[in-house]
Formats: C-alpha cells, structure tokens, sequence
C-alpha cells in the first residue's frame, strides 16, 4: 500500500474516532459522575438543633411523615426538574442524584424542619431578590449554605442564612464586631447576598458560574477557567474537573435543593402546618437597651426577640452609638415607641456600663448587701410610722440572733454546695474553719454562723404614748454595725440591758405625765446640757484600737465595750464601723477604781 493511500486512511480513523469521542456540553451534564466531592456543611446540621428555634416551637406543627421514602428513578428526576419553571438551568446527572436521594432518605427530617422556617425566611429572600432582579430560585442557597439557619457558623467562620465569610460582609458594607453581626440579619444578609450574586453574574455571564463563585471565590474559577484552556464560553460543567472538591458538590446540591423543596410531597415529606402567622415591623433604637430590658417591660418572652433579631449576638442593642434596627411583632411596634422611656430605666443600673473609673475605687456598697434581717427591720419601720396606736419593738437588733451550727460533711460535699444549704458565702466557711485550700473531704466537721428570727413572744414592747420613729436607713445603720462586729453573747446582754433601760425610761415619763399637765406653768428651767453622744468610726486600712482610741481621746477597753468586744479582742479589719463612746465612758471604770482605794 502506497503511503498517500495509508496516510488517507490514517486520516479518516482519526477523523472518526474523534467524532466517537467529542461529546456535547448536555451529554457532559447528563453523565457525570464523582464519588470525590464534598458535602455542603449544612448535610451536617442536626435537626435536634433547628428544633430548639422559637418559631419551629411556638408558630408551626410538625409534618407527619408518611413513609413513602422510596427514590424516584433518574428519567422522573430528570423530567421534574425539566419542568421547573426557573431561568437557571437545572440539568441532571448522577451526581444531583445522589444529592436528592440523600435528602429524601436520610435527611427526611430536616427537610420537614427546612419547609417550615422558609414559611418565615422564604418571603424575605423573594423579596430582596426580585428588588435586584435575580431568579427566585436563588431562595434555595440558604437550604444548602445554612440549613435555613440563621445562627449557622462554619468550620472556616462564615456565618448566617447566606454563610459569608467576615472579609465579604464587610466588603458589602455590613457590620461585625462584639456586639453586632449583621451575617445573621435576615433582610440584610439578604439584600447583600442578592447584590452581591448579580455582581458575579455580571462577571461570567453564566449562573452556574455565579453560583459556584458564590461558594469558593472568583479567584478560583477564574484559575480554573484558565486551566481548562480553550477559547469560547466555558459553564460549571466544562471547567468541573478543575474546581474545589467541595464546589464541585455545590451546583449539584443547588439543583437538589430546588427540587426536594418544590417535590417534597412525591416523597412522603408531609408540610408543615402554620398554626398561627407570624406578622413583624421594625423600629429605629437610639439607646442601650438590653432585651431583657424589652421582654420584662412589653411582656415578651426573650427567646422570640432573638429569633427577630439574631444579630444582636448578646442581646444588646448599642443604640448609643448609632441607631439600629429590631423586628417586633407587629402589636408589639407601637407598644416599644410609647414605652422607650420605661424600657431604658427599668434595672437600669444592672444594665450600665461605667464610663469612668478612678484606679483603686472600690465597687463595694457601704452596707452588705444581703438579708440578714434588713427586709424584715424596714418593714417594722414602716409600720410603726403608719400605725398611731402601735407599739414600738423595744430593740431592733434582738428581732435575730447569731446561731452556731455544725455540719458534717457528706460524700461529695463541697463548700459552696454547703453555703448555698446555709444562706452564707464559701469564704465565710473557709474564715470560720481556717481552711486556707478550700477542699473538705467526708466526715469534716466544719461550724456554721447563721442568723435566726427571735420568736414574737421572746420580744419585748414597750406600750408609749409617743413613739420614737426610726428610719430605714437607721435600721440600716444598726444592722450592718451589728453583722460586722458579729456580736457575742455578751454583746447580746448589752442590747438586751440597753432595751430594759430604754422600756424603764418610757415608763417613767409615762407615769410623770399626768403629774406635769397639772402643775402651774412655771418659767423654764435652763436646759441641761446634751449628754455626748456615740460616735460612728469607719476603719481605714492600716489603723488599730490604740491609734483609733487616741485620736478619739478614749480607751481601747471603752470601744471594746461599746462594739461588744470581748476584752482581749482587738482585731478589727477595714471598712468595719465602729462605735466610739464619750470621753467621759472611759472615764467611769477609773472613778470606780479611787472609791475601792479609799475604801
């Protein structure tokens, strides 16, 4: 054989052997296959969690799964997504198979869970969507971006309904700091997500390079159309084989997405039943306001005020620094525009942040904060204010007294589960029992202070035609004195002899009454000069009882007798208050000493 007639041959073999082997761009997407690609993170999701959002618990009624789990085959797949009525192609292959199996076999569940909050989410991505100009089937990006969930947040730190990453939000001009994450704004996330994809679209011409883009970048289609060489226009299915393994699995699960949420009932996947609309607004906040601030004052509960508004990532609202939007329900607009100001100032200092602080200052109030019979002496207060023919409590102080416990310590006790029994702090344990470490073990025996109500019968009142009244902030006064010195059963004595010579003086000038009011007005004597009076002492650190003694001109055993002390006692710590006696109580004990000497 000549070679111009074997060269032609040669040529014709090839000719038709290319022929067998060129494929179209449609057979390419009818019949690819890959077992390498990657899941969306959103197959992940577990359904425990979606279930746990306020509007699946308060607004809609699960489906009923009717069992019908069986796959269709690929020419009825085929055929429905043909049917479709959407501008993006939506072509199928073995691969989009394997993604609508996967959710209408395994993932069942959530696809019921899916169904039901895009009764709530789905008219909000239309709606941003048309205002663009953009396919409605986009609304199916967040079924495999997030799982429809707005608190959604990746392996790699995308986050909301539409999972940008924090470079892109801020790229589009959406907030992320400490407080605030706009990605997890419904309508925002939205409206940039639409923006955003339409600018891609602008890019390649091309939806289904606009989407893949969405997922991996524009960096890397673009190095992925350079990589498949060739002039003319390239799609997702031509470039496929140089593309990320997980955008790969992308497109494939954006067609699966469309069509299990428009075929779900072919399936057996029952919808989900809206028990009851949920209608929303929005207002302008111009103040720091925290939600718990909203929920106690509007009457609602917390959890639905974040489910509205799942930027706010610690439930406040930096209103002061610039205004922000919150989504109530729609009764609930007028409610938070006429109440603001109730809003701001309801357990406003809970919710304040210092704006200056000196270094050193204390944070510490005067008075403990606490019970210790405060609550019960205020209303006695009160009471005797009020009423005029009550009798006055002789003394405050003995409506408590101090009571010594002991408790053993059980197997697996620890110090704060026993200070929570008691009412008392875990360092007051530590102090009372000199525990430096903390740790009890089985069997400790460890003392316990705690302070018990007097009975009504042991208390004594004195019947007066006028009664001293006594303030709150007095009582204050006498109760933190009291649990600072942590009074003895000595220091008891004294309130109880103190209370008999206040009852007897009463006595007294009740019984002198009578006699006076009959007695002819005479000119008035010269007043007796005032009897000095205790003065209150507030220890600073660094001093002692003889420092403190001196300064006042007194005795260190005269301050221990007027605080109850026992007489070799002299520890005192800062911030204590202290009663210092007239110079003339220390005085006293020394003219008794002369009259024994001369005796």
């Amino acid at each position: 054989m000549n070679k111009p007639i074997l060269a032609a041959i040669l040529a014709l073999g090839l000719s038709a052997f290319s022929a067998m082997g060129a494929r179209s761009i449609l057979e390419i997407k009818n019949s690819i296959t890959d077992d390498n690609i990657i899941a969306p993170e959103s197959f992940e999701t577990q359904t425990r969690l979606l279930e746990e959002n306020f509007y699946l618990k308060n607004y809609v009624v699960p489906g009923v799964d009717l069992g019908n789990t069986q796959p269709a085959s690929p020419a009825v797949y085929e055929e429905r997504l043909k049917k479709l009525p959407t501008e993006i192609e939506l072509p199928y292959n073995s691969v989009v198979g394997n993604y609508i199996n996967m959710y209408v076999n395994k993932r069942r569940s959530l696809v019921a869970d899916m169904l039901a909050l895009h009764s709530y989410y789905g008219p909000i991505f239309v709606e941003e969507l048309l205002k663009e100009g953009m396919p409605t089937e986009l609304q199916y990006l967040p079924v495999i971006e997030s799982a429809i969930n707005p608190n959604a947040v990746s392996r790699a730190g995308a986050a909301g309904l539409w999972q940008f990453m924090p470079a892109t939000a801020k790229g589009l001009g959406m907030e992320v700091n400490s407080l605030i994450d706009e990605r997890r704004d419904a309508r925002l996330s939205s409206r940039n997500a639409a923006r955003y994809l339409k600018q891609l679209h602008e890019i390649y011409n091309d939806w289904s390079l606009a989407i893949a883009a969405y997922n991996c970048g524009p960096g890397n289609v673009n190095k992925a159309l350079r990589r498949a060489g060739g002039d003319g226009k390239k799609d997702f299915w031509e470039i496929y084989n140089y593309l990320p393994a997980e955008t790969r699995g992308y497109v494939p699960a954006f067609i699966a997405a469309n069509y299990v949420m428009n075929y779900y009932g072919k399936h057996g996947i029952s919808p989900t039943v809206i028990k009851r609309h949920l209608t929303t607004d929005t207002v302008v906040v111009n103040k720091y306001i925290h939600f718990n601030q909203i929920a106690a004052v509007l009457n609602i509960p917390v959890d639905e005020i974040r489910m509205l508004n799942p930027q706010y990532r610690k439930d406040i609202i930096p209103g002061d620094y610039r205004p922000y939007v919150l989504t109530l329900p729609t009764q609930q607009c007028l409610s938070y525009v006429m109440s603001e100001k109730r809003i701001v100032d309801y357990d406003a200092p809970l919710y304040a942040r210092r704006s200056y602080v000196e270094p050193g200052e204390t944070t510490e109030p005067e008075i403990p904060v606490g019970d210790n019979g405060v609550a019960n002496l205020e209303r006695v207060a009160h009471q005797t204010a009020n009423a005029e023919t009550n009798n006055e409590i002789a003394q405050a102080q003995v409506t408590e007294k101090m009571v010594v416990k002991y408790h053993v310590v059980s197997r697996g006790e620890s110090i704060r589960d026993i200070a929570r029994q008691y009412g008392v702090s875990a360092t007051d344990i530590k102090r009372w029992n000199h525990l430096r470490r903390g740790k009890v073990k089985e069997g400790d025996k460890l003392t316990i202070e705690v302070y018990e109500r007097v009975q009504p019968d042991n208390v004594k009142v004195v019947a007066a035609p006028e009664v001293a009244q006594v303030t709150p902030q007095e009582l204050r006064q006498s109760a933190s004195e009291a649990n600072e010195t942590q009074p003895s059963s000595s220091s008891k004595a004294t309130l109880e002899r103190d209370a008999e010579t206040r009852s007897n003086a009463s006595k007294s000038s009740a019984s002198k009454a009578p006699a006076q009011k009959q007695a002819p007005a005479k000119a008035k004597a010269p007043a007796k000069a005032a009897a000095p009076k205790t003065v209150n002492h507030k220890v600073r650190s660094g001093e002692n009882l003889g420092a403190i003694a001196r300064k006042y001109g007194t005795t260190v055993e005269a301050i221990q007798r007027a605080n109850g002390m026992k007489s070799g006692n002299t520890n005192i710590r800062a911030g204590q208050t202290l009663k210092i006696p007239p110079k003339s109580a220390a005085k006293k004990p020394a003219a008794r000493k002369s009259k024994r000497r001369r005796r």
